[in-house]
């Protein structure tokens, strides 16, 4: 998941704990660490917890900022929606938002 490893690191340099320090806390080596915060390894969930619990970050507040929750839950609402229209009903309103989009990002 993108952004993990840069809340990790945001939270980690907020907290004053160097990569060396978290990664022997959490028991993972420090290059380990470093590939997290640079994305290119993502962390099991037990090793995730672990390193929120160290840095002192709440699970929700670290998540927020990388899975938009309020945008899903949007998403969900108008799914829900879409579904209880007719298949003519559903073609509309994707062509008028089609509209819309265009013209706010033209």
């Amino acid at each position: 998941m993108k952004g993990i490893g840069r809340c990790i690191r945001k939270y980690r340099e907020r907290a004053g704990i160097t990569q060396e320090q978290l990664a022997e806390k959490v028991n993972i080596s420090t290059n380990h660490l470093g590939a997290i915060e640079r994305e290119v390894k993502t962390p099991t969930m037990d090793t995730f917890v672990k390193i929120l619990n160290v840095i002192g970050a709440e699970p929700n507040e670290a998540l927020k900022e990388v899975v938009p929750v309020v945008w899903k839950e949007d998403i969900s609402m108008l799914e829900e929606k879409l579904s209880e229209l007719t298949p003519t009903q559903r073609e509309n309103v994707i062509h008028i938002l089609n509209l819309i989009i265009k013209e706010i990002t033209a």
